[in-house]
């Protein structure tokens, strides 16, 4: 299931509550994107605050809340899956039932998505007939509902009712979301953000690229089984969308020389190269070691950058190359002759007209490939553009 980023943790009122802490944590670092619906009995485990802190989000119980948001369908019009983890039995009964009696329970009969049930019990209410009833109706549904682990649970007893290891359950889900792991063993490696090039210590020549779409590739990647490194030039992202980079290794540079460094390093242990980020074309002949006055700021004598892509081209063994080109006239034509003047297999043209794009979560262009076809990407996410462009390389990968 590409593209899947914003995840429902649905969390009922049982003693394993504190345990989705961690599984929160571990969703985020796998790039998911996790807002927290807790049963109002499940807040006298943990509380509001914890998950607010923790997943950055707002946290309601009730669909008495945030009415004017109208939450129980805004939250089901925006989620691509729902975890409830843990479901006790009384939880699952009331979904089994149908009931709506908070907004947990409503948000499963709004949302369309996929569902993972994660039960946690005593083993005599998990095998009592009628919690076995409720489960095999919800798996009638197309709930996929996992069996808990058998173990100690509270005071001295033990057998099955034990909530799952972590790993175990995001196993689980990415498994019924069907998210393949095919870029499993492959090197990846991006480049975003924009380089500056000095003019002073205060001033610069620079670019308005965010490092979103490189970032939204990056992760893409990891979360498809790749080994990334991401070379990021002057992130625009903010401390929550940093956070999602999690297992990825960046390497932070500013100008393009240092860029190109990093390429040279790099390049050769790579499969895949993505040129997401916006080099400077061009940058000062002679930087001030002093910040130069307003009155004599009257020109700047500018030199050639070497043209990245180019030369890093000119390295490949068996690497697939993914470009991308800014442009606000949207030539097809001219773009093909840049793809395969530049040594790349995949150019991703996007249309910049009017500053559209840079530091938006949303693009707009066409995907060119070397064997002359052309994909039209009409306003989608980035996201989305990240996974349509490593389906193309998996082609290209053979």
């Amino acid at each position: 299931m590409a593209g899947v980023r914003e995840v429902i943790l649905g969390v009922g009122g049982g003693i394993a509550a504190y345990k989705s802490c961690d599984l929160l944590r571990r969703l985020q670092e796998r790039g998911y994107a996790v807002t927290v619906v807790p049963t109002p009995s499940s807040l006298n485990f943990v509380g509001s605050a914890t998950w607010e802190a923790l997943s950055g989000r707002p946290v309601t119980t009730q669909v008495w809340e945030r009415v004017d948001e109208v939450r129980h369908i805004s939250l089901a019009a925006s989620a691509d899956a729902l975890i409830i983890a843990p479901a006790t039995a009384d939880l699952i009964a009331r979904v089994a039932a149908g009931r709506a009696d908070d907004l947990l329970t409503n948000l499963v009969l709004a949302v369309d998505v996929p569902i993972l049930v994660v039960p946690a019990m005593h083993p005599q209410m998990w095998l009592d007939p009628a919690t076995v009833a409720n489960v095999q109706t919800l798996r009638s549904r197309g709930f996929v509902v996992m069996d808990p682990e058998v173990g100690r649970l509270t005071g001295e007893d033990i057998g099955p009712g034990r909530f799952p290891e972590t790993l175990s359950i995001i196993e689980k889900f990415e498994k019924s979301l069907s998210i393949e792991k095919d870029f499993l063993g492959i090197n990846v490696l991006v480049t975003a953000g924009g380089t500056r090039e000095a003019i002073d210590p205060v001033r610069y020549i620079g670019n308005r690229s965010s490092g979103r779409q490189g970032a939204a590739v990056a992760r893409a990647a990891r979360d498809r089984g790749a080994t990334v490194k991401l070379i990021m030039a002057n992130s625009q992202l903010s401390h929550e969308e940093t956070a999602t980079l999690n297992g990825i290794e960046i390497i932070p540079v500013e100008t393009a020389t240092q860029m190109h460094a990093a390429l040279e390093k790099e390049f050769p242990t790579t499969r895949l190269l993505i040129m997401s980020a916006a080099v400077a074309d061009a940058k000062p002949s002679q930087v001030s070691d002093a910040k130069i006055k307003k009155g004599e700021l009257k020109e700047i004598q500018l030199t050639e950058n070497p043209d990245l892509l180019k030369s890093i081209a000119k390295m490949r063994d068996k690497q697939v190359i993914i470009a991308f080109a800014a442009e606000t006239n949207g030539d097809l034509g001219a773009a093909r002759e840049k793809m395969q003047a530049k040594g790349a297999n995949i150019l991703y043209l996007n249309d910049v007209s009017g500053g559209a794009i840079f530091g938006s979560d949303q693009t707009e262009g066409v995907i060119l490939t070397g064997n002359g076809a052309h994909i039209p990407v009409t306003n989608t996410s980035k996201d989305t553009l990240a996974e349509l462009l490593l389906d193309q390389a998996l082609i290209q990968l053979g």
